[in-house]
């Protein structure tokens, strides 16, 4: 016989899988012998209280053995002579995409202006220490898109369960651990997520598929408002009467291409602020209520949001145990973002800590559809001139940011080109600026400690959606403008993260194929 309950324990009890029998077997009075295997179905940390516990929902198995059940990959067919299908983008929008196409019968075909996982990795480390931007291989681009290589989290606002949990479990069905399905905030982590990555991709190419690397997108082929194919910067043409757009958020000369073929964008509201480096001890020991969390607690995060003023002031992409990397995508401008590896175990913890930036604000621009990205661009600009025309960031402690005072001395930060000091007053729009020096006060009383010169400011976490929607049918998902076009994903401003751009990649592919169908 089988039970679900859910109940509330200690962590050193969550973590020893006989003292939950024990706990269940004295709490539930299910004789402790009957008690043949504790399946856990979602985990969650309640620190609310000064005692920490752990929320489980358990499935029991009553004299009754437990056989783990293999999460497999669907059944994918040979789709290399089948109809194609372009995907621009390689990231988890176009991965997923393609797989799905796949699934349904089409072949597809992701174009990707980045280079492979491996090969990637040396463009990295030349933007970390050389402070060399590569536009088409850096932290945004190249396989597997932004994710990769800025932390693998996957969780996501989305009340659509079925939808989150298949993509759960595909993730689990190419490498990744179970736990993903178990914990309330899943993570993967930096380490772990670039070998998924790679066999997802061999995974489209196996069945058919193709997988172009180093291949820019320069033109789009439109015949009487319907899509026809792509053109790439080495002069090649590819043809097909369906293609997903799934660039993400960065793709600026995407944004720009639509725009001088008049095909239609629009500017869409964003955020952009700063990001912030605090000791991960301090944060346990905030959110924790203790300076020791021990062995059975996981480095905390937090979350928090605050009104200043009538404008939003909140975390973004908060990374425990983490380290802040370098995502510019050119040359001439800097842009931070964070990640963790798979343990969390660094010595510092980071957050985005952002600004709602309003219609209003980047009317100086003009009405254009690009210009929320041409206020994204001067902030990151002013960063990189301030920070001495490298990737090394401008930066001041916390305290000193709210109290507008130059710090005398910077701090050790996990931000590996460097960091410093500058007055960030000179580099954020001024509204930006007073919204964070008020807003971090007002984390402070919320976060008892938070408020600290120990903490790091880093300027600019800019990156936290697309400034540009690219419209589509609601019904259709195509372009309102442009047949066969889908816009897709972060990119398109229809998707914030690695589960819901996966997400929203199947459901185009979906409607793609459909359409294809429809018309045989």
């Amino acid at each position: 016989m089988q039970q679900e309950i859910n109940l509330q324990v200690s962590p050193e009890t969550a973590a020893n899988t006989e003292a939950l029998k024990h706990h269940l077997s004295r709490e539930k009075g299910i004789p402790f012998s009957e008690i043949r295997h504790v399946e856990i179905l979602k985990r969650s940390i309640d620190a609310r209280q000064k005692k920490i516990k752990v929320n489980l929902r358990v499935q029991l198995y009553l004299q009754e053995n437990f056989e783990a059940e293999k999460i497999n990959k669907p059944e994918y067919k040979d789709v290399s002579a089948a109809q194609p299908v372009i995907i621009v983008g390689a990231g988890p929008a176009g991965l997923f995409a393609a797989l799905r196409c796949i699934e349904l019968g089409k072949k597809p075909i992701v174009i990707e202006r980045g280079k492979d996982v491996r090969a990637r990795r040396r463009d990295l480390k030349k933007l970390n220490i050389e402070h060399i931007v590569n536009e088409d291989s850096n932290y945004c681009f190249g396989e597997g898109g932004a994710g990769t290589y800025s932390d693998g989290k996957l969780y996501t606002r989305s009340k659509k369960r079925g939808d989150v949990n298949r993509i759960l479990e595909l993730f689990v069905a190419f490498g990744a651990t179970r736990e993903i399905m178990v914990e309330a905030h899943p993570h993967i982590g930096t380490n772990k997520l670039p070998a998924i990555i790679e066999n997802i991709t061999r995974t489209i190419i196996e069945h058919g598929g193709e997988v172009l690397f180093n291949a820019r997108v320069v033109d789009f082929e439109v015949k009487n408002d319907e899509i026809a194919g792509v053109q790439l910067l080495d002069g090649r043409k590819i043809a097909a009467k369906k293609v997903i757009l799934a660039t993400g958020h960065s793709a600026r000369d995407i944004f720009t291409l639509l725009y001088n073929k008049k095909i239609y964008i629009e500017a869409k509201p964003f955020a952009l602020g700063v990001r912030v480096e605090h000791p991960q001890s301090l944060i346990d020991q905030i959110q924790y209520h203790t300076a020791n969390r021990g062995e059975f607690l996981p480095p905390s995060a937090y979350s928090i949001v605050k009104q200043v003023e009538g404008r939003g002031v909140y975390s973004f992409c908060m990374c425990p145990g983490g380290i802040i990397a370098p995502c510019a995508t050119s040359p001439g401008e800097i842009v931070t973002n964070g990640w963790s590896p798979s343990k969390r175990d660094q010595a510092t913890a980071n957050s985005g800590i952002v600004v709602e930036i309003r219609p209003s604000d980047f009317a100086i621009f003009g009405d254009s559809p690009l210009a929320a990205l041409k206020f994204q661009q001067e902030v990151e600009k002013k960063a990189w001139l301030a920070g001495g025309k490298t990737q090394t960031a401008p930066a001041q402690r916390l305290v000193d940011f709210s109290k507008g005072k130059t710090s005398g001395n910077l701090p050790q930060t996990s931000y590996k080109p460097g960091i410093t000091s500058v007055d960030l007053g000179e580099v954020l729009p001024d509204f930006v600026h007073k919204s964070l020096q008020k807003g971090f006060v007002e984390f402070g009383k919320s976060m008892k400690g938070y408020f600290t010169n120990e903490a790091v400011v880093h300027a600019t976490e800019s990156r936290t959606s697309s400034p540009v929607r690219i419209p589509r049918d609601p019904a259709t998902l195509e372009h309102v403008q442009i047949k066969g076009l889908y816009p897709c994903g972060e990119g398109a401003g229809y998707a914030g993260g690695i589960v819901s751009a996966a997400v929203d990649g199947e459901k185009c592919a979906e409607k793609a194929v459909l359409a294809i169908n429809n018309k045989q």
